[in-house]
């Protein structure tokens, strides 16, 4: 009677061990879903703080910035928010800083670490919001672009 109590408890434990095991292989190979912005959506985006002052995000690399530091809003990369601020001299766009981002899932640390140099470098060189996105850090490319665009609202003469 003991042995058959114990037999049942082990077996329990597996099953249950096994479930969790499951579980954690569906959940880590789940894509996160979050819809990119449309090209139309893209031209079009408001930010809420900068309503009615801009109407598109669409900027040219001949269009002029006001000098200063602007900060953006934080977007959603879906480990975390991206929270950008950009620096403006002589008009052009010379810097931009990572303010925030995701930095609490191993794979997040690595993915930015290795995203975030290029989408600074893109935003220099495009003079604008418009910069390529990074394979591999898509969320993190989007929310990007994103903040930037609060950025460069800010700062479009």
């Amino acid at each position: 009677m003991v042995t058959m109590n114990i037999v049942k408890r082990v077996m329990l434990s597996l099953g249950v061990f096994g479930i969790f095991i499951i579980y954690s292989w569906v959940i880590r190979e789940r894509q996160p879903e979050i819809n990119p912005m449309t090209a139309t959506a893209q031209n079009t985006y408001l930010s809420n703080a900068n309503r009615g002052r801009v109407g598109t995000l669409k900027e040219t690399t001949a269009s002029k910035y006001k000098n200063g530091n602007y900060t953006g809003q934080a977007y959603n990369a879906f480990y975390g928010n991206i929270q950008v601020s950009t620096t403006v001299a002589d008009g052009k766009i010379t810097d931009v800083q990572f303010l925030q981002y995701p930095d609490t899932h191993e794979t997040s640390v690595y993915i930015n670490q290795q995203a975030m140099p290029f989408l600074r470098q893109e935003a220099v060189k495009a003079q604008s919001s418009n910069v390529n996105m990074i394979s591999g850090a898509t969320f993190t490319s989007q929310a990007f672009k994103q903040s930037l665009a609060d950025t460069l609202l800010q700062a479009h003469a």
